[in-house]
């Protein structure tokens, strides 16, 4: 059964600890006191998801009852203007009742059985990931064949006590609903409206189990980026050990372990960075070079590659990372004891050499260069990761946002490899820098993202920048529709990029 929720109008008075503060009712315009025409909603349950739900409940606009075992002891839990009784008494008039019990107790609520015939009963309760294991059946399923008079409704799994009570502002709007009984989806989805939600429609009662899977995965995005940075990491980290340690150890019986946790790791982070950067870049080059080769756009990419260009935020995300804890390990580097030491050794060897002037003209303006190179590197970096949060990139309009990540970015990773080839100056050519007659590691990581460079120098070219527009604007090499492009290379220039 549906109900308009009423418009409130007036702030309540008081709302009782500790469920939230007054000042935090007061700020929120959402909340407003429940005049007397309000709809009833009830509640089972009266743990810490029953009382956030009732108090957004009852600062939306609903009359709410909450039925609970012990009504004395946890009256004073929720708002004041939230009815706390008895269970059956709970569930007499109302015709929505969330259902706020863990699924063991469903079998405790089979006596109020003839009381909720007919009703709506919405399914707020998460599985554990053994339990979504271990039932074949959702909650809302089990639950559904509990009481097979009811319409179940699977709602608001998804939602946190505390952005209940704060308001949506602060989390995700969106509320996935499924029922088998369109009216039951409807009702719910006024409700949720009401409180300041949007609702998604999810289906059936069949897709619960999918509703339920969503609060049990773990960043789901990032896991795959997470394991390439990790995987880098561990990569260089092992290939700048042998370098910078084990040679010196081995060959020059110098101990030089204590660079294990600072030192090795400032060196290592860098290269992360670097290529993790790099390969932002590098699927939209390659998926640019594969449309070149179809002559069309309307073919699919490869699997590993669509998934490639998906997670490319999360890969730009990961290498800002690495490269402000970079910055933040090269602060600390004069602040070690050792760089101290061979500051002294330094200077006692300029004292006995009787050098009263120990300047190089070429390493001051290399370090100089170098450091504001990277300054400007990780500037840069900032601004990707700021208009990444969503509250920036839907302020941006799409010409914008690809300015910013596509061009911005594009200039980020040619930053990024002057900043490496400033370092690395002659270091290269020299032959004491190959330990264990290993190259240096930023000759290594220049790879990479001199590939993608030169790539996105020779997409510039007239001859084929003209041919990948033609193909983004819908033309085929194989098709019989012939497509002109625009003379305006301004217009021309207009033409969304992978």
């Amino acid at each position: 059964m549906s109900h308009q929720p009423a418009v409130a109008t007036k702030m309540p008075e008081e709302m009782d600890k500790p469920l939230i503060s007054l000042h935090l009712v007061d700020s929120d315009s959402s909340l407003a006191k429940v005049p007397d025409e309000a709809p009833k909603v009830g509640i089972l349950g009266s743990g810490d998801f029953a009382r956030s739900l009732a108090t957004r409940l009852v600062g939306s606009g609903f009359k709410v009852v909450v039925g609970s075992r012990n009504p004395k002891r946890t009256a004073g839990l929720f708002p004041s203007a939230a009815q706390v009784t008895f269970q059956e008494e709970a569930v007499s008039s109302p015709e929505v009742i969330f259902v706020a019990v863990f699924r063991e107790h469903y079998s405790s609520l089979c006596s109020l059985s003839d009381q909720l015939a007919g009703k709506i009963l919405v399914d707020v309760s998460n599985p554990t990931e053994q339990e979504h294991l271990q039932h074949r059946e959702s909650n809302a399923e089990y639950l559904a064949s509990l009481f097979p008079t009811c319409t179940v409704v699977k709602a608001f799994n998804v939602i946190s006590a505390w952005t209940l009570q704060a308001g949506p502002r602060d989390g995700n709007r969106q509320v996935p609903i499924c029922s088998d009984q369109p009216e039951a989806k409807r009702a719910v989805s006024e409700m949720a409206l009401a409180m300041g939600f949007m609702p998604v429609d999810m289906g059936s009662l069949a897709s619960a189990r999918e509703v339920e899977a969503m609060p049990l995965r773990l960043l789901p995005a990032w896991k795959v980026p997470t394991l390439l940075a990790l995987g880098l990491f561990v990569c260089f980290y092992a290939y700048n050990f042998i370098r910078d340690v084990l040679q010196p150890y081995v060959q020059e019986s110098q101990n030089k372990f204590f660079k294990l946790p600072v030192s090795v790791v400032n060196t290592t982070l860098p290269c992360v960075a670097y290529v993790l950067l790099s390969l932002v870049y590098l699927p939209g080059v390659l998926a640019a070079a594969l449309q070149l080769r179809r002559g069309t756009k309307y073919q699919r990419f490869p699997d590993w590659l669509d998934h490639w260009l998906q997670h490319r935020k999360q890969i730009g995300l990961l290498s800002f990372f690495c490269a402000a804890l970079h910055a933040l390990y090269s602060f600390c580097l004069p602040l070690r004891r050792a760089h101290r030491y061979d500051l002294v050794n330094l200077a006692v060897k300029q004292v006995l050499a009787n050098k009263s002037h120990l300047w190089v003209e070429e390493e001051v303006w290399r370090m100089e260069i170098y450091l504001s190179l990277g300054v400007l590197a990780l500037g840069t970096l900032s601004l990707l990761a700021v208009t990444s949060l969503p509250s920036i990139a839907n302020s941006l309009n799409w010409r914008e946002f690809s300015f910013v990540q596509s061009s911005l970015g594009f200039v980020a990773l040619v930053l990024s490899t002057l900043h490496t080839l400033t370092y690395g100056w002659t270091r290269a050519f020299e032959e004491s820098r190959y330990k264990f007659y290993l190259p240096p590691t930023f000759t290594l990581t220049l790879l990479v993202p001199c590939a993608v460079i030169l790539a996105k120098a020779l997409f510039l070219l007239p001859c084929i920048s003209r041919r990948l527009a033609r193909i983004r604007r819908g033309w085929e090499r194989d098709g019989t529709i012939k497509f002109t492009l625009p003379t305006d290379h301004a217009l021309a220039e207009k033409t969304s990029h992978v």
